[in-house]
């Protein structure tokens, strides 16, 4: 099993599609709130992956709203602006997304990543 998904260390935890394509992965312990948030960035990936970007839009910003203090919330944040920029094609949704980082995750490797968006 560990050589089949390559995991590394334990737990391993893998959110993957019916067709076996793996969309997120999750390695070692995590507190509830960071677990809880993790699986469901999977989906909001898988979502995305599938191109369902409403849902996925949907599904980031649902992980920051209910988990803002997890690991996963600045990167939900992030990808909800980039899922609100794909099913609308309009740039606006980035810029609101670095706006939003900048304010509640000033130091985030993510808030970084969006700060081209800002205008």
């Amino acid at each position: 099993m560990f050589q089949r998904f390559k995991a590394k260390w334990t737990p391993t935890i893998l959110v993957m599609a019916p067709d076996g394509n793996e969309h997120h992965r999750l390695e070692g312990f995590m507190e509830v709130e960071d677990y809880l948030s993790e699986l469901e960035l999977g989906l909001a990936k898988l979502a995305f992956d599938k191109l369902q970007y409403s849902e996925a839009e949907k599904r980031f910003r649902t992980i920051y709203q209910n988990y803002p203090y997890s690991g996963a919330g600045p990167q939900a944040a992030y990808w909800a602006g980039v899922s609100a920029y794909k099913a609308t094609n309009k740039a606006e949704p980035l810029a609101e997304a670095a706006k939003f980082l900048k304010e509640k995750y000033p130091e985030n490797e993510w808030t970084r990543k969006a700060t081209v968006w800002i205008h």
